[in-house]
């Protein structure tokens, strides 16, 4: 059992390190927001999300569900018009710093409801991230037994929630040093970039 979880924890790790939809969010609400408990309807959405999906792939719920054609292009459609959506939000927002330079009242880029709907989109609406956990996590959970595959699935539950976390803290530091907003006007447009990158190569992958 033990070996399971040493194997959960690497391979979650693995899987969720490279820079992605998922992350810059989290990363960018930790930025944004002033305090990071402001944040955290984003990190608590994408962890539980995470936890849903990890859950169903280990138990083998997710495969008959992606097992259907129609149910798999609905979702990459919807992903793309999430992150089309997302991508040209992010572009438009300023920062706090920025607006209070400019002499306008400070707003919340998203409120707590937003975060919740885009966090939720860029977890469950995310073919990559789905494929990722189903292929890999779903696939290497096979060879364990039942109390095995629990631990298996309870590492990678933990490095999600940890790593989130830990990504809404190093932008929220990010963001106290970017006292002008300079910074984060230029991470606005990087993000949307990725996203929109993100939904060209998922409508690439749709067309083929």
């Amino acid at each position: 059992m033990a070996e399971a979880f040493i194997h959960g924890l690497i391979l979650a790790f693995g899987l969720i390190l490279p820079l992605g939809v998922q992350n810059v969010f989290i990363f960018h609400q930790g930025a944004l927001q002033k305090h990071f408990i402001h944040a955290l309807p984003a990190v608590l959405t994408a962890s539980l999300c995470d936890t849903l999906l990890i859950i169903l792939a280990v138990f083998g719920v997710s495969i008959m569900v992606l097992g259907s054609f129609l149910i798999k292009t609905i979702m990459l459609c919807l992903g793309i018009l999430f992150l089309l959506y997302m991508g040209w939000s992010t572009w438009k927002s300023t920062p706090s710093a920025v607006k209070e330079n400019n002499g306008k009242t400070a707003k919340e880029t998203f409120t707590p409801f937003k975060q919740v709907v885009f966090s939720a989109s860029v977890s469950l609406l995310n073919p990559h991230a789905i494929m990722d956990t189903i292929g890999v996590i779903g696939t290497s959970s096979l060879q364990y037994n039942e109390g095995e595959k629990a631990a298996f699935a309870l590492a990678c539950i933990l490095v999600s929630w940890i790593w989130f976390a830990g990504l809404a803290l190093a932008g929220r530091r990010i963001g106290d040093l970017d006292q002008s907003g300079r910074l984060m006007s230029a991470f606005n447009k990087i993000s949307a970039l990725v996203m929109w990158g993100a939904a060209i190569y998922i409508g690439f992958t749709l067309a083929k």
